[in-house]
């Protein structure tokens, strides 16, 4: 272990009684609505981060304000499955008590944003009351449990489903003081305070925060190689026999810190299907007793296995499973998006798998997805899955009230084709509420789409699928660097390119163009396009195209990830800019005319 002090979070965890802090009398205070700094990293913990609305930081510095605080709050939904009561009464929250946007993440969790300090006790005992919690949304414990949400394709994926149920009860903290702050339980029994225990994570929980998700091939829809802990669904004759165990991936980097990357999780063995949960207490002990408690940057599994070595990390998981880890199996993976549209189960039963941009379900003047989704919710007799790919499955649908439905998605315009590159688009939340965001995602995407649809029709490329992801920022919440084509925000407008991941998530990309604009993106991208148009291979994929190609050299290692680039130089066009103050779709772009002279 090291030698070095630990970090500040260590010593708030330690003081916190397990979680406590002060946050009930931060709650309490009506002079502001922040929360004071040690309880701001407590209330991760409890599944909010407070957060402020950058849009009108500068409006209100002239007003001598304090900045525009509200808190997102993440509901836990362990594998994604919800009843179409449960998203009644999410969508009834948000109307009451938030921003009237329900967010689907890349983690198959709900977030709801813009609660005020005021209302986030109401609100929580709200989502309690929905029998969800936020518990562990945020936080150095284990997150959101994730698996894959194709149930219609093998009865395989209610078996995972309830490993991954089994998963979350393990690793959900003990601590009472959730159910203390938030739902009024008693502080005392007996006349004697309670006394917490933590048996799995201890007084200071983990290092840092912990990831883990379950793939049933041959759908990779989860990137079960990007999180700490995974599972990859080992079928034998039509029986779920057990699981790959895979440990150390994560996507987050720090830009100008080559010592930060992202990578890929090592498959380490196999476990029969009854050792599922002692593997992960397995994994998830030697982080928390070897992880780095000094430096949050290097704190995450994938450092602590880099730098004590993978044969050490292999060693002492086999010496805490014994004979239970065996050689792993063979396994194949054909593709890592969501199937949209209709799917008929081995069941007999009809699933709808719906687009959602950026996972956004509001009603805007465009579309009245939130409106549909309720109306939908109120008449379904089978359930919700949120996929990771922030999309919705509508399913468990019978024969007989199929129609029903298809009506609703027809009458509100759900049904509509798609380009390769929007359907296989995610993005994380970026500006304004996130605190981390260098640059726009969420809110941008949708109209960089648009403009590189009109390049990939041009080149009868637009049912081609393509991974692209887009992000803030490096931290990687939508798994950027695992698309064939990603964004990273690094300034305001401007953003690194990546290109070269793998289309079933077991290659990672490489940086190809730095602090490019939009107009730089769209320059690089279209003789990129046209000549995958012309020299592709029969079924060659993008990233593996721009890796054949030259682009890009193939990445599999994080400890490669900064090596071997060579940036790409372009100078051919530049943006011209309104006078008017822009906005994000005021931005005009127009190539340069080389042969036009001075006046």
């Amino acid at each position: 272990m090291s030698n070095k002090p630990l970090s500040d979070l260590e010593r708030i965890k330690t003081e916190s009684n397990y979680l406590r802090g002060t946050l009930v009398e931060s709650l309490a205070d009506p002079i502001t609505g922040a929360l004071a700094p040690d309880d701001q990293q407590l209330i991760k913990f409890h599944g909010a981060y407070q957060q402020t609305d950058r849009d009108f930081d500068e409006e209100r510095r002239r007003q001598k304000l304090e900045p525009l605080i509200s808190f997102m709050i993440r509901v836990r939904v362990p594998g994604g499955v919800l009843t179409p009561k449960q998203w009644l009464d999410l969508d009834e929250l948000t109307e009451k008590h938030c921003k009237p946007t329900l967010k689907l993440t890349t983690r198959q969790a709900v977030e709801l944003h813009g609660v005020v300090k005021r209302k986030m006790k109401t609100a929580m005992q709200g989502i309690h009351a929905t029998l969800l919690d936020s518990l562990a949304g945020c936080g150095d414990v284990n997150r959101n449990v994730m698996t894959s949400a194709n149930p219609w394709e093998s009865p395989v994926h209610q078996l995972v489903f309830d490993d991954a149920l089994k998963i979350h009860k393990e690793f959900t903290p003990r601590t009472t003081a959730y159910h203390e702050i938030w739902l009024d339980d008693e502080l005392v029994v007996g006349g004697e305070k309670k006394e917490d225990h933590e048996p799995l994570y201890g007084k200071t929980y983990l290092p840092r925060k912990f990831k883990v998700a379950i793939a049933v091939p041959p759908r990779n829809d989860v990137d079960v190689f990007a999180n700490d802990l995974g599972f990859i669904a080992i079928v034998e004759n039509g029986e779920l026999v057990g699981y790959n165990l895979l440990a150390g991936g994560g996507m987050g980097s720090t830009f100008g810190m080559e010592t930060t990357y992202p990578r890929l999780a090592n498959v380490i063995g196999f476990v029969k299907k009854e050792d599922i949960v002692e593997a992960a207490k397995a994994v998830l002990i030697f982080q928390r007793d070897h992880g780095n408690r000094s430096e949050r940057k290097f704190s995450r599994l994938k450092y602590t296995i880099d730098r004590l070595g993978l044969a050490y990390f292999n060693e002492q998981i086999k010496d805490a499973l014994g004979d239970k880890l065996s050689e792993a199996r063979p396994f194949k993976f054909d593709s890592n998006g969501d199937k949209l549209g209709w799917s008929k189960g081995y069941n007999g039963k009809w699933y709808f798998t719906l687009f959602i941009q950026g996972g956004k379900v509001r009603d805007d003047k465009h579309l009245q997805l939130k409106t549909a989704l309720r109306e939908i919710a109120s008449v379904l007799k089978g359930n919700f899955t949120l996929t990771g790919n922030q999309n919705l499955v509508v399913g468990d649908i019978d024969e007989q009230d199929k129609a029903e439905i298809e009506a609703l998605l027809e009458k509100w315009n759900l049904v509509k084709p798609l380009s390769g590159l929007r359907r296989n688009n995610i993005a994380c939340v970026a500006l304004p509420v996130c605190t981390m965001a260098f640059a726009e995602a969420e809110r941008y995407a949708p109209s960089l789409i648009d403009k590189l649809e009109k390049i990939l029709e041009k080149y009868n490329l637009l049912d081609e699928d393509i991974l692209f992801r887009m992000t803030g920022c490096p931290n990687g919440c939508a798994r950027p660097f695992l698309g064939e084509i990603a964004l990273v925000g690094k300034s305001p407008g401007k953003y690194n390119l990546y290109l070269g991941a793998g289309f079933t998530g077991e290659r990672l990309n490489k940086l190809y163009a730095e602090l490019v604009e939009e107009h730089e993106v769209i320059g690089l991208l279209t003789p990129i396009f046209e000549r995958f148009s012309k020299e592709r291979l029969e079924g060659e994929r993008f990233g593996d195209f721009v890796i054949r190609k030259g682009y890009v050299q193939a990445t599999t290692s994080g400890l490669d990830f900064h090596q071997n680039i060579k940036l790409a130089k372009f100078h051919d066009i530049k943006p011209v800019l309104p006078k008017k103050k822009q906005t994000l779709d005021s931005i005009l772009f127009v190539k340069k005319d080389k042969k036009k002279k001075k006046k």
